[in-house]
């Protein structure tokens, strides 16, 4: 028996894929049953969702990200996927807070509002700031006569004056050995503009970065850190470090594939594994930034506030042998082994990006 046309029964369809909706959710794609309007209400929802509802992606991932080691690595290895955010999306989203938090300081910049900086008088404009470094000799050999200071310790106090007079001299960039002997050496004066550079360090450099570093170039690239003391420079490093670490993840990878030959897991598998851990780290700093934060505007005692910044520090490497025992499962004394083997390969790698975004920064100049 069949129904008229005012009978029929009322079928509704997914707005999004079209399919005939059984419930208030599609059974294809999940949407929600609603009409075309939105109100604000729901912008809200959707916007904040899921930062504050404890039951969400979000903390089911951040969660056992900072408290479990590994956990993360292996669930998603073994399937367990659904629950957690995906691993490159929480990795950006970490990477992003941790740049806005670390070189964003609300103290600063919003005081600016309230508290707008002065402007210098004619004199202060006139005469830049110096460091009584005269005046600083003068008091510690008064100290070392009167028998106050022994001469270690004023030798000690003489080097730190030295070192503050050469600061005063301008902004120094310096590349080559890590140990900081026989780098490459940048100096300006504030007062003339003039800038200079130890063109005899050039021979104890690589070849290639010889011919690419040519005096004349050189002199090019120390006049613009000049002109605007130097924030062009640090801007580009700034905006390439972010860079630099997502190139360090697949050079890790291929090394604790080389360190596990016999696990039967793929090159994606082990650049999972450093994509969790950078992001654990990108969290874990993020932490110790905003607790030094509020604790240098609340009641925490400053002993209290360093011993929880170093605990935190001594976390991370700690927490990286946990997470390789957790996925990898071997035991004790040859996780330990591989571990050294992967920090020394870590420092290694992280030493070299950094230097190839130095150089990035330099040649953009």
């Amino acid at each position: 028996m069949g129904h008229s046309a005012d009978q029929l029964p009322d079928k509704r369809a997914c707005l999004n894929c079209g399919t005939e909706l059984q419930g208030q959710y599609c059974g294809h794609c999940g949407q929600r049953a609603s009409s075309r309007l939105i109100s604000l209400w729901e912008l809200t929802r959707d916007a904040f969702g899921d930062l504050f509802e404890l039951d969400s992606r979000l903390w089911r991932t951040l969660v056992p990200l900072l408290i479990r080691p590994g956990r993360l690595t292996r669930d998603y290895l073994e399937g367990r996927r659904a629950r957690y955010m995906p691993p490159f999306r929480m990795y950006l989203v970490l990477s992003v807070v941790f740049f806005v938090v670390a070189f964003f300081d609300p103290r600063d910049d919003l005081s600016l509002l309230f508290e707008p900086e002065p402007e210098p008088t004619p004199e202060e404009q006139a005469e830049p700031d110096k460091v009584p470094t005269d005046a600083a000799r003068q008091k510690i050999d008064e100290l070392v006569a009167e028998g106050r200071l022994s001469e270690d310790s004023a030798n000690e106090a003489r080097k730190a004056l030295e070192e503050v007079e050469d600061q005063e001299d301008g902004p120094e960039i310096t590349i080559g050995n890590i140990d900081g002997e026989g780098g490459l050496e940048f100096r300006a004066d504030p007062e003339t503009g003039e800038c200079t550079f130890n063109e005899e360090s050039l021979e104890d450099m690589p070849a290639w970065l010889q011919k690419r570093l040519t005096p004349e170039r050189l002199e090019r690239i120390c006049e613009r850190i000049v002109a605007d003391h130097g924030k062009s420079f640090g801007a580009l490093l700034l905006d390439n470090i972010p860079v630099a670490l997502i190139v360090l993840l697949p050079f890790m990878a291929l090394v604790l594939k080389g360190l596990y030959p016999l696990s039967r897991r793929y090159f994606v598998e082990h650049l999972l594994f450093f994509v969790h851990f950078h992001a654990f780290f990108f969290l874990i700093l993020t932490l110790q930034i905003l607790f030094s934060r509020i604790a240098g505007v609340t009641f925490i005692p400053q002993p209290i506030s360093v011993l929880v910044v170093v605990a935190a520090s001594f976390y991370i490497p700690v927490y990286l042998y946990k997470a390789m025992r957790t996925v990898y499962g071997q035991g004790h004394i040859l996780t330990f082994a591989k571990y050294v083997a992967l920090a020394v390969a870590y420092i290694l790698g992280a030493s070299l990006t950094m230097l190839g975004v130095v150089l990035f920064a330099l040649f953009s100049l």
